[in-house]
């Protein structure tokens, strides 16, 4: 018994208290990150900077719409971080050719990417322990961020300029945050500038209303989804085919739209 109150301190002072983002914006800070993104789509550190700045409290409204889903209490409870399953070669080979987790695979291993390289971008600059806090909420940001690029495979896009560009816009109908909306703003209005034209602009306004008419992808248990066929999977989630991005010469987009 005697030990009990010295653990319990111990726990107390280890554990941050969890400080939920604030709900002002500060639009002078997300304008600095975008120009900075603009000018090298691969600085990624830059997208975080942004969602910082601008996304308040969509992080905790959407854990709070996932708790009202089938599955999601219980995936709120067994609070999985993705990003274990998705940087695991010897899981992810399990899975059969053409479903999710097989084309995610061969994507990442393409790509020279994984799902811990974007957390590291997401780290920098930060008290790691606000990021890889132990809170429901918190556990719910980094799952938005390690879904993005299974997002890239559902949702068509690819990481091109114009790709990117698609996808954050998709991301802005999924989630609500105002981060997503910037950035989508800002390749948009920068298209013009870089010898663009009204078809990419297009491209990037019809990649959020795919995502506003598809399925709520935050709520989906993604080791269901791995395991299915990446075509099933578009169809189950009311996933529309990217036509107007598909339309435009691959070798045009990264050249006219330069955000990540």
């Amino acid at each position: 018994m005697s030990d009990f109150p010295t653990t319990a301190e111990s726990l107390q002072s280890s554990t941050p208290i969890y400080q939920p983002a604030s709900a002002k914006l500060d639009l002078p800070r997300a304008l600095r990150a975008l120009r900075a993104l603009l000018r090298d789509k691969e600085n990624t550190t830059q997208v975080f900077e942004i969602m910082r700045a601008l996304n308040g409290r969509s992080t905790a409204r959407g854990y709070r719409r996932l708790l009202r889903t089938a599955q999601g209490g219980r995936q709120a409870y067994e609070r999985e971080e993705l990003i274990r399953h998705l940087d695991d070669d010897a899981a992810m080979v399990i899975y059969p050719p053409g479903t999710l987790g097989a084309e995610y695979l061969a994507w990442r291993i393409s790509e020279g990417l994984s799902a811990e390289g974007l957390a590291q971008e997401s780290r920098k600059g930060l008290d790691l322990s606000k990021v890889e806090l132990r809170h429901p909420y918190a556990w719910f940001g980094r799952r938005i961020r390690d879904v993005h690029d299974l997002w890239h495979i559902l949702s068509g896009y690819g990481r091109d300029g114009l790709g990117e560009a698609c996808l954050v816009s998709f991301s802005f109908a999924q989630t609500r945050g105002l981060g997503w909306a910037l950035i989508a703003l800002g390749a948009a209005l920068n298209v013009r500038k870089l010898g663009g034209g009204r078809e990419h602009v297009a491209a990037i306004w019809e990649g959020y209303q795919r995502g506003r008419k598809a399925e709520w992808l935050l709520g989906e248990d993604y080791r269901i989804v791995l395991a299915e066929p990446v075509e099933t999977a578009r169809q189950r989630l009311g996933i529309s085919p990217a036509l107007l991005y598909d339309a435009i010469p691959a070798a045009r987009r990264n050249r006219i739209v330069k955000v990540s």
